[in-house]
């Protein structure tokens, strides 16, 4: 990237790799355990007192609805109790508090087995959550007797209706699930989307949220990043080049000057030796001889207040040699063919009078 080119503003101060709440996950972790320990006593007390309240099978008794199963080659009517819509409501309980905390549960365990970032980690509890409320929505619909075969014509509807209505919605589904599956772009990464940079802070179902420098932030459909042009600064390497161009005065001493140039490059910390600093004469400008110096910084985080270390740096090294850095100038040409006309008039004259 030149340094001319887009506004410094689209330049990242620094990467913020987002920070792990244990807290947050181990309070998540505290409510998935004690639901578990709830549902354990609860099928406790069903088990030792269940002989004791003889009562409660009349649960068993109530028949809500019938079902048409094939039992032995023959379709059987089998009916759905109110025991059976209490197992499938504790189902649909279970699934909500398991897809809401589970995923905490697999983060502390990946962080104890393994070392992964931030954008790793949200991608499996994501995926974790989705396959947990996908598999508890099935257990649910099994248990009061719902089959493909009965809710595929409900399922053409709804397909129908999404096509029509709600194509976006579903699109920013896909495409998120695509995000975190693929990793085109993860939780912490720099990146360009039209005329906004900044650093991604979330991936969500619906859409992607980027902080851009001036803290706010933006939220951008997932579609976009899977049809449309995204510019990741940090995808494979954060790597990343320094463009700085410099325009001498005619008359100057261009082997000097590039020479200053690749000394102020060569001497500053932050400045890669492999690949080395380069500087080279680019081009006759209308008013100065324009010369570039190109550095390499091992972070974009680095890149403004390098390019400013190596401005300041240059400037002092051509004052203490006497290089001037040109500024535009203009020469007039009057046409003197024909006979000019000058008028001279007096302040007083000009004056109106009281």
């Amino acid at each position: 990237e030149e340094q001319g080119e887009g506004s410094s503003d689209d330049i990242p101060l620094h990467i913020d790799e987002p920070e792990i709440d244990i807290g947050s996950l181990d309070a998540q972790t505290r409510k998935l355990v004690n639901a578990g320990l709830l549902v354990l006593g609860i099928s406790g007390v069903w088990l030792i007192w269940s002989s004791v309240l003889p009562a409660l099978g009349i649960l068993d008794q109530i028949t809500l609805w019938s079902q048409i199963e094939t039992v032995n080659g023959e379709p059987t009517a089998v009916p759905v109790t109110l025991a059976t819509l209490g197992k499938a409501l504790l189902i649909a309980i279970l699934t909500i508090v398991a897809a809401k905390n589970l995923p905490s549960l697999l983060e502390i365990i990946l962080l104890q087995r393994l070392e992964i970032t931030s954008g790793s980690r949200l991608a499996v509890s994501t995926l974790a959550r989705y396959g947990i409320a996908a598999f508890g929505t099935m257990l649910f619909l099994s248990t009061i007797g719902g089959s493909w075969s009965k809710i595929q014509w409900l399922v053409a509807a709804l397909s129908v209706g999404i096509g029509f209505g709600l194509q976006e919605i579903v699109a920013n589904f896909i495409s998120g699930l695509i995000i975190l599956l693929e990793r085109p772009v993860r939780v912490g990464d720099t990146v360009t989307v039209g005329d906004t940079s900044g650093i991604v802070t979330r991936i969500q179902i619906r859409a992607t949220t980027i902080t851009n420098w001036e803290r706010q932030e933006l939220l951008v459909p997932n579609k976009e990043f899977i049809t449309g042009r995204v510019l990741n600064w940090t995808l494979t390497d954060e790597v990343i080049r320094l463009s700085i161009p410099v325009g001498v005065a005619y008359g100057s001493n261009v082997e000097q000057a590039l020479e200053l140039m690749n000394k102020a490059a060569v001497a500053h910390p932050r400045i890669l030796e492999d690949p080395p600093p380069f500087v080279m004469f680019d081009s006759f400008g209308d008013n100065s001889l324009n010369l570039i110096v190109r550095a390499y910084v091992n972070s974009i985080a680095y890149r403004r207040e390098t390019t400013s270390d190596l401005n300041r740096e240059i400037n002092r090294l051509f004052n203490e040699h006497g290089i001037v850095i040109s500024f535009p100038q203009r020469d007039v040409h009057l046409d003197t063919t024909s006979p000019l006309e000058i008028r001279l008039h007096r302040a007083s004259d000009a004056a109106e009078p009281a």
